[in-house]
């Protein structure tokens, strides 16, 4: 066994390291390890999951527009009654710092407007309705 100091960001350790003779490429034999504690019962009841995204074109309808990630909305394009295009932007969700535009995926008339400016939403959240 042979003793090594070794610095690892400003803290000191001594290392024990133990030097095998044997062939060249044999296998070290392995360590006896401390056996791992058993893990600790569940105090609480497990969390009640949560319902997952609705599937893209599912009971929501060809005119509802989702969001597809978490963050917060930022701006509002569009009113309820307006006529928008294919493209046309929406609104505004920002997740992670980035801006993502959401836009119209087919002509139509905007019927509901599920959110405001400063709404968080997640995965799956009705953002805006077509007709």
């Amino acid at each position: 066994m042979r003793m090594f100091r070794v610095v690892v960001d400003r803290k000191e350790y001594e290392v024990a390291v133990e030097e095998i003779k044997g062939p060249a490429g044999s296998a070290p034999t392995p360590a006896a390890t401390a056996p791992k504690p058993a893990a600790k019962p569940r105090t609480s009841a497990p969390a009640t999951p949560k319902p997952s995204a609705p599937p893209a074109g599912g009971d929501l309808g060809e005119g509802t527009v989702v969001a597809q990630m978490p963050g917060t909305i930022v701006d509002i394009d569009v009113n309820v009654g307006d006529k928008v295009t294919k493209g046309q932007k929406l609104l505004v969700l920002e997740a992670m710092k980035m801006e993502n535009e959401i836009v119209a995926p087919h002509d139509g008339t905007v019927s509901e407007i599920s959110v405001a400016a400063g709404t968080s939403v997640n995965i799956g959240n009705v953002l805006v309705v077509l007709s």
